[in-house]
């Protein structure tokens, strides 16, 4: 499905980095290491590689990948593509600085539990993880996502699977996003900034 997805010439969810991810810019550390999860076709870890981060990008989708390094070059940065299936996908221990999961609202609840999982054992003491999704309320607006509740957000839930790290931010917003044709208008959103404890 997602190669069919990213296929076309353009870019399906736009070539800008995701509005949350830029606003956070002043928490990343000027140098280091980023892990962008469910990364497409390259837009936001090719913003944090030009932030000055060494990124990691893993996606299923070997053309969205494809598309990412084309994306990379043209902005003359570079990134570390990893073509993987997340359910399977081994997180390595305490490698990175920053992980990054932006809409990665792909997963049932048993496969989400291994994901937030792996993204806390996958940052390094004092790192950082930015994430963004869609709420239940999204069902409503229907501007983008899965058609499934099961696969949305509340901020109970991402408290709960987040408990091990220590919580900036956690704030649920109702705002239009504009990224390409796969998000696009009002949306149910909630934002997460977290910190593994020293």
């Amino acid at each position: 499905m997602w190669d069919e997805r990213f296929a076309g010439d353009d870019y399906f969810y736009g070539t800008d980095a995701n509005a949350f991810l830029r606003s956070q810019a002043a928490l990343l550390p000027p140098s280091g290491t980023a892990l962008s999860l469910a990364e497409g076709e390259g837009r936001n870890a090719v913003w944090l590689a030009q932030q000055g981060l060494t990124v990691t990008a893993v996606d299923a989708s070997a053309v969205g990948l494809a598309k990412a390094g084309r994306l990379a070059a043209a902005r003359g940065v570079s990134i570390t593509p990893v073509v993987a299936d997340l359910a399977t996908w081994t997180f390595p221990a305490a490698a990175f600085d920053v992980v990054v999961a932006i809409f990665i609202q792909f997963a049932p609840p048993a496969l989400r539990d291994r994901l937030f999982a792996g993204m806390i054992a996958a940052l390094r003491p004092g790192g950082l993880l930015l994430l963004q999704g869609y709420r239940t309320e999204q069902l409503r607006y229907g501007t983008g996502g899965p058609k499934s509740a099961e696969l949305l957000y509340t901020t109970d839930l991402l408290r709960r699977s987040f408990a091990p790290l220590a919580i900036e931010r956690l704030e649920a917003h109702d705002d239009e996003i504009v990224e390409g044709q796969g998000h696009n208008g009002m949306s149910a959103l909630v934002d997460l900034v977290a910190r593994k404890p020293a």
